[in-house]
């Protein structure tokens, strides 16, 4: 299935593919670095303030490290004051899956890239709105794309 998806940040972001990319263990390793590894496919963290772009301000698609899909776009992204990037709101609506998250003690919404299973951190109901939701991503689940911001 496809889709494609507009925004204020690009004129089209692309199509969105949810066909499931399955490598192995051994194919991520070597894909990956360490910490982006042991966030995407082991389900950690990164520290607060410590990621790439937990302060990054520049125009452009936030995508998933694994296989590249576009996740989040720069104008949902905002500062939540939490130490990791934060959005409030997906691409759309196929990109990202949800599940129940009871680790650590906590009950939790984990979210994950629909087409290669990477954990990318967690959705909360405190974000502004329109959404009143807070994505919560780690820096090492996800990679920067420039794009120049919309003409007035």
């Amino acid at each position: 299935m496809a889709a494609v998806v507009l925004s204020a940040c690009a004129k089209e972001v692309g199509t969105v593919d949810t066909n499931k990319v399955v490598k192995t263990e051994a194919e991520w390793k070597k894909q990956l670095s360490d910490e982006q590894y042991r966030v995407t496919r082991k389900k950690g963290t990164e520290r607060a303030f410590s990621g790439a772009y937990w302060d990054h301000a520049e125009w452009g698609i936030y995508s998933c490290v694994c296989c590249g899909t576009d996740l989040f776009l720069s104008d949902t992204k905002f500062d939540a004051g939490c130490g990791w990037p934060s959005y409030f709101k997906p691409v759309n609506d196929q990109v990202i899956t949800e599940h129940r998250d009871t680790s650590h003690g906590m009950v939790r919404t984990e979210v994950v890239c629909t087409k290669c299973d990477a954990h990318l951190g967690h959705v909360f109901p405190d974000g502004p709105p329109p959404t009143g939701l807070r994505y919560c991503i780690n820096s090492a689940s996800i990679k920067f794309r420039k794009t120049d911001p919309p003409k007035k």
